[in-house]
């Protein structure tokens, strides 16, 4: 997660006068938030198709270990 210089400008610029510091640091977690479940979906979705489980034994039988 980078949160660049350029984005937390663009926030504190467009950010109305009105509000608190406290609503600026939460409109700044959103947007971290936002962008790490953007690199979370990202590499979720980088992960092959569906693999098969393991037939016998007792790990990889419920869930793959293999990725």
């Amino acid at each position: 997660m980078d949160i660049s210089s350029v984005s937390l400008a663009a926030i504190a610029k467009t950010t109305p006068v009105g509000q608190t510091p406290d609503d600026v640091q939460l409109l700044v977690l959103k947007k971290a938030t936002d962008a790490q479940a953007q690199g979370a979906l990202a590499l979720l979705q980088a992960l092959p198709g569906t693999l098969p489980l393991a037939t016998s034994g007792s790990l990889g039988t419920q869930v793959n270990v293999l990725s």
